[in-house]
């Protein structure tokens, strides 16, 4: 799952901090609002939170500060070393990814940032169905991610970062597997969520589904 982008992300991770503070013109827009992005999911937590992709633990840390239990899944050694040093001890981020994790635990948020759409299609539906099995009714998984209304959204996104001459960010929109939001919303709902999306910029939506 996903295992093909980590590479990707071991060369990625001694700049990612400054992408997400715009310094990367290209993905300015992508991670615009950034942390307050990261604090509504922070926000929208509780219990004991599993999160996916922590990455160089940002979310992780706003997670941490609100008092939360967070158990981590990073498969880029690179990412969780750099998260491990920035947390400290408050940190237990370990190798895995979304669909492999401690099940032997109970949790009650499931959370990611900016990773979702590193899984298939195919593979979003398994790991929507192990949060089913996963989480107790009032259980919320809490993803922010780049998903679009449609796939006439999704191509025209693709289309303007051509055109803006972004071609780092075209090339990466139609390599990774982003989706829309009614084949979210219809695995959410297909696993006894409620399905609830907020979008934070041009790219990014807040997707939210509670276990009935």
């Amino acid at each position: 799952m996903g295992k093909e982008f980590i590479e990707l992300f071991e060369q990625w991770a001694g700049t990612y901090d400054d992408s997400v503070t715009g310094h990367d013109i290209e993905y300015k827009e992508v991670f615009k609002h950034y942390d307050q992005l990261l604090q509504m999911v922070a926000d929208r937590s509780f219990g004991h939170v599993l999160e996916f992709g922590p990455g160089t633990g940002n979310l992780t840390a706003k997670l941490i500060d609100k008092g939360l239990k967070v158990t981590g899944m990073e498969p880029s050694p690179s990412m969780r070393k750099i998260a491990i040093q920035k947390l400290g001890d408050q940190a237990h981020i370990f190798d895995g990814d979304f669909l492999t994790f401690p099940n032997d635990q109970t949790y009650d948020t499931v959370v990611s940032s900016y990773a979702f759409h590193h899984l298939t299609d195919e593979e979003k539906s398994i790991a929507i169905a192990k949060y089913g099995n996963l989480l107790a009714s009032g259980g919320k998984i809490v993803f922010a991610d780049t998903m679009y209304e449609s796939a006439k959204s999704y191509k025209s996104a693709i289309e303007k970062a051509k055109e803006d001459g972004f071609h780092n960010l075209a090339e990466d929109l139609q390599r990774e597997y982003y989706t829309t939001i009614p084949f979210l919303k219809g695995l959410l709902e297909q696993n006894r969520f409620t399905a609830k999306f907020e979008q934070v910029n041009d790219f990014v939506w807040i997707m939210e589904g509670v276990k009935k």
